[in-house]
């Protein structure tokens, strides 16, 4: 199984500041190659891709890991059902689990059972873990696990009823990607066809009448058009693959990966074809 590494906060602030000075840079640098040729536009494209390609990869790397957290909390609650029933305490039954595989939830768990041992209370360590591995889920469980521990009783009944709730809002989570998937090749379609169009309308339409007067004034020559339709596609490309990422994952952020193969795509098609 491949370890997923943990994204913490500051190494994402780190990322986009990194990415946005040498974004910075590489524009400063197009500024004194002049905005009248297309190696400017090219290097305005490699601006964008290097501001926002480094945090597209620790966005993706930090919601794998979440998910991978996530997707494990059922057989985690399963494992305590089983050894509560046993007779074991919370604590024991944690303990037990910490020697489990879970994939990135078991290092959590070993930190949370070690932070018992060192003398932090169960609360606290539940709400240390909480705090660390902030999904949406495990905000939900934790402060429900915390007054189950507090009532006291058989917490097994507290725990199997909360891995149903995870594992149908898993299931659930599922099922909205694999409705919103094809409204998402939807946006990657459309855009191709836009590229297309742009090609078709290059190689047999502006291209022929190039320079020919209309209503008194002559019409683009074939680099000012060429530079009008990269424009095009590099704004249609951004703003597309962010409502790609809005649509399929819900948050802005997971957009950047679409809109850089997009933009991936649009330099292809003028380097190569245009």
């Amino acid at each position: 199984m491949i370890k997923l590494p943990r994204i913490e906060k500051w190494e994402k602030k780190l990322t986009w500041i990194i990415s946005i000075i040498l974004g910075i840079i590489i524009v400063t640098i197009a500024f004194f190659v002049g905005f009248n040729s297309m190696i400017f536009d090219e290097l305005i494209l490699l601006a964008i891709a290097a501001t926002f390609f480094p945090p597209s990869v620790v966005d993706y790397l930090d919601y794998r890991w979440k998910k991978s957290i996530d997707e494990h909390l059922p057989d985690l609650f399963r494992t305590i059902v089983q050894a509560e029933q046993t007779g074991m305490t919370l604590y024991q039954a944690l303990e037990e689990a910490a020697n489990r595989d879970y994939g990135p939830l078991t290092k959590e768990l070993r930190k949370m059972v070690a932070q018992i041992s060192w003398g932090m209370t169960l609360e606290e360590a539940l709400r240390s873990f909480s705090k660390r591995v902030n999904t949406v889920l495990v905000q939900r469980t934790v402060p429900l696990i915390i007054e189950a521990n507090r009532s006291g009783g058989r917490i097994e009944k507290v725990f199997k009823p909360l891995g149903d709730f995870v594992q149908t809002t898993l299931l659930l989570e599922k099922e909205r990607k694999t409705r919103t998937r094809p409204y998402i090749a939807i946006i990657y379609v459309a855009f191709y066809v836009f590229l297309f169009t742009m090609v078709l309308l290059f190689k047999t339409f502006f291209v022929n009448i190039e320079g020919m007067p209309v209503l008194g004034s002559a019409i683009m020559g074939e680099e000012e058009t060429k530079r009008v339709f990269f424009h095009i596609g590099i704004i249609q490309a951004l703003f597309g693959g962010l409502i790609a990422g809005k649509m399929g994952e819900g948050t802005i952020s997971a957009g950047l990966k679409h809109s850089l193969v997009m933009l991936l795509s649009v330099y292809l098609v003028f380097k190569f074809i245009l």
